[in-house]
């Protein structure tokens, strides 16, 4: 994660902390806190959520691998990396990224890297984001989406990423910026 610097300021002391909601997509908890400074903030507000991961997976051709797919909280069908969330059974984050790669795509193996860290909001979300680069992925079986997933495959050539960005194509931010980590790094 970030480095440290001497100068940080220092975490809020959790004088209580309440679950609203312990459901698997919807965990709410409202925490009093004290500031280093004393101050009191009766009520503020975390949702929690499982370890998030995203995949920029490229073929053995040197394209990546995208997938379409409605989201009903913004009401949009857009252009995503694959990724979804951690299950239980998933010893690490990335062997969930290779889950969800497989799952939505049918590709797998090939060299995996991380790639970046995120998240989508420290000050009100708990949870990470995390990224991975998977450099030669291949075909290896039909994909299997879940039951609450309807995707469509696209595999775009790289040169094509950046006008996607551009034009507005993707706009899952925790998407979009490890996309851009991949093109700084290819030309560097």
């Amino acid at each position: 994660m970030a480095r440290e610097l001497p100068d940080d300021p220092l975490p809020w002391k959790v004088l209580d902390s309440t679950y609203v909601s312990r459901k698997f997509w919807y965990t709410v908890r409202c925490d009093r806190v004290e500031l280093p400074n004393g101050t009191v903030i009766p009520e503020y507000w975390v949702t929690e959520y499982l370890p998030w991961v995203n995949v920029v997976a490229v073929t053995t051709e040197g394209k990546v691998l995208m997938v379409r797919q409605y989201r009903h909280g913004s009401g949009t069908v857009s252009f995503e990396i694959p990724a979804g969330t951690t299950d239980a059974a998933d010893p690490d984050v990335e062997s969930a990224g290779k889950r969800e790669l497989l799952e939505e795509t049918g590709y797998g193996g090939g060299q995996w890297s991380p790639l970046m860290t995120l998240s989508a909001n420290p000050g009100l979300q708990n949870t990470l984001a995390y990224t991975f680069l998977a450099e030669g992925v291949v075909p290896m079986q039909a994909a299997n989406p879940g039951a609450s997933e309807d995707l469509r495959l696209h595999i775009v050539p790289i040169d094509e990423i950046e006008g996607m960005i551009d034009r507005g194509d993707l706009i899952q931010s925790l998407h979009v910026a490890p996309l851009l980590k991949f093109l700084l790094k290819r030309r560097r």
